[in-house]
């Protein structure tokens, strides 16, 4: 979230940022908004002065045995107790106008972030690793999968419908592997503190990492039921509304909305980032604590709205998926050079795997809502023909740590200061399996194994079909 001080201050700023990014000006209607709020907050303070005012005045004119004065000052006084009852209210109602706002801004970018519309316009900045020449022409991963009968999306169709997959035998080893791989190295060589977080979060940490309120779609979300007590008819289909069900009130009996109708909410995490990063909400950090580095292998859950059509065979674009996640938490000095730091630690993992791959920095049309700058990782996959991401790193400035409310304290200062975090995929496990599966296949429809993952393999040097 944005800082409206700095939006008063610095209006063309913003909409010099925000055109970058393809957006109108906003700057005239948030300082509006807020003016409005300000100057009905000095409303309300004098107001407050003058109660407290009248109300020993009161006291001074009874002592003085002034009946008239004491009479007319207490009137006084219940007409503005009458004003600041819905002065109050209103006072709420344009804080949560200016913050719903601010709310929906995105991040703005770094000085150094490539200006442009799309993918197109992103910036390769290095490519590490050879392209292996094949003699024969290169399988995609589920063409190598299903002919082992060890990856079925049919069997996990009937499941759970499409975009999700079903790992059996050596390839779900493989899987398994490939994520301890990448905890140990990220635990033991640099220096991430292994967590292992809910996957299952309320609505203030989506909000904190800003997946709420803006991209509500992509997320899947579980509900506790109500319990109605005694709501008539009318009052359980207004409940029912309100969360977006009303069609339903004309399809089901009365009796049976209440179990579709939640008390409680709660989503399903689209990446680690959102439990890791809001470990902090809410809480004064000290400086010599900093940086703090976490990672978390987890499951991940999206509804990839917005993608149809898109990737879908195979496995790169899925509902649910295993991630290794890395997030920093640092001073506002230290979060720049934080982030070569993390996407250097993603680098590594395909390093070590002996995988070829780019690295880009996306433009400012191309990146994500909470990012100031973000450095994609692209893989090469030979059954594409084609890099395609792995990882993305992103630096966000103090972006989530004012929507979350996390600080740390300058050492020897009493003030405080918003903390900046960072995030970063180290690295996504499906799309890390499908790329080492196109990478080391091999002409009978064998795949080798990396040679890093062999200790994890119980020493199994090729994955083959089943006898």
């Amino acid at each position: 979230m944005l800082d409206i001080k700095w939006i008063r201050e610095n209006p063309e700023a913003l909409d010099n940022a925000l055109a970058k990014r393809g957006m109108a000006p906003l700057s005239a209607g948030l300082v509006a908004l807020d003016e409005k709020r300000r100057q009905h907050v000095g409303r309300v303070q004098e107001a407050q002065e003058r109660r407290n005012a009248a109300s020993k005045d009161i006291g001074k004119a009874m002592a003085q045995k002034d009946s008239d004065t004491a009479e007319k000052l207490k009137a006084e006084v219940a007409e503005i107790k009458s004003f600041l009852q819905g002065a109050e209210e209103e006072e709420r109602r344009l804080d949560k106008e200016l913050a719903d706002a601010l709310a929906v801004i995105p991040n703005l970018p770094l000085d150094d972030v490539p200006v442009g519309k799309d993918e197109a316009d992103n910036v390769e900045i290095r490519r590490v690793g050879n392209q292996r020449n094949f003699a024969f022409s290169p399988k995609e991963h589920f063409e190598i999968g299903e002919a082992m009968g060890t990856m079925d999306f049919e069997r996990a169709a009937k499941l759970s419908g499409s975009r999700f997959t079903v790992l059996k035998g050596q390839l779900a080893r493989l899987e398994r592997a490939l994520g301890q791989f990448m905890l140990d190295l990220h635990t033991g060589e640099h220096g991430y503190m292994e967590v292992s977080p809910p996957l299952l979060v309320r609505d203030e940490a989506m909000f904190g990492t800003g997946q709420l309120p803006k991209f509500e779609e992509d997320l899947f979300a579980t509900y506790r039921d109500l319990n109605f007590g005694e709501l008539n008819e009318k009052a359980r289909r207004a409940a029912l509304a309100q969360y977006g069900l009303g069609g339903l009130g004309t399809t089901i009996l009365t009796a049976d909305i209440e179990s579709v109708l939640p008390t409680d909410r709660f989503f399903l995490i689209p990446t680690a980032e959102v439990p890791l990063t809001n470990l902090v909400r809410d809480e004064i950090l000290d400086l010599k604590d900093l940086p703090i580095r976490m990672t978390a292998l987890t499951p991940c859950f999206r509804s990839e709205a917005g993608s149809a059509g898109r990737d879908t065979r195979g496995m790169l674009r899925q509902h649910q998926f295993y991630k290794v996640e890395m997030v920093s938490i640092t001073d506002a000095e230290s979060s720049v050079e934080e982030h070569e730091r993390m996407t250097a630690c993603a680098e590594e993992v395909l390093k070590r795997l002996g995988l070829p791959f780019r690295t880009v920095v996306l433009c400012t049309g191309d990146m994500g809502f909470g990012a100031q700058k973000t450095y994609d990782i692209e893989v090469w996959l030979p059954g594409q023909n084609a890099y395609r991401e792995i990882s993305s790193c992103s630096v966000c400035g103090d972006f989530q740590g004012r929507r979350m409310n996390a600080r740390y304290r300058p050492e020897g200062s009493k003030a405080t200061r918003f903390v900046h975090t960072l995030n970063g995929s180290g690295v996504a496990v499906g799309r890390a399996l499908v790329a080492v599966l196109e990478n080391y296949q091999e002409e009978d429809g064998s795949v080798t194994i990396p040679e890093v993952l062999l200790p994890y393999m119980g020493g199994l040097s090729r994955i083959e079909k089943p006898e």
